[in-house]
């Protein structure tokens, strides 16, 4: 997992990808972060995206870095909010502060259950972590 949010981190805008009924949704996400040796994401419940994952939590994560890897990350959407995880987000990032509130009733904290990633490169390899 380690390896995976360290990815994510240095190529810190991925695209997380959901479904609408049998369409495809995909959006730029800039957070994650490891609470409780777990990988987390956050969003509002006022998004589509939290919508989607709670009609269909599978979901999957894809970005590249600069040197030509990529990165897929597939799994399900646990959501996992209370004060404590909420606090966490904030630690982990500041920024979220401006836009959300430990005692909110929008700000939303998941993380990924059953994660598979695959590393791929350019020389057509690739390696599978699964957490």
């Amino acid at each position: 997992m380690n390896e995976v949010l360290k990815f994510l981190t240095d190529n810190p805008t991925f695209y997380l990808a959901t479904v609408d009924g049998n369409i495809p949704k995909v959006r730029p996400f800039g957070f994650v972060m490891n609470y409780k040796d777990k990988l987390h994401f956050c969003t509002s419940n006022q998004k589509d995206v939290y919508k989607q994952l709670k009609a269909n939590p599978q979901f999957e994560v894809s970005t590249t870095s600069k040197d030509g890897e990529w990165l897929r990350l597939k799994g399900k959407a646990v959501f996992n909010t209370n004060k404590q995880s909420k606090q966490a987000a904030f630690n982990s990032a500041p920024f979220l502060s401006n836009m959300y509130s430990v005692d909110d009733s929008i700000f939303e904290v998941f993380y990924i259950e059953n994660a598979e990633a695959i590393f791929h490169n350019m020389k057509g390899s690739s390696r599978t972590i699964k957490f």
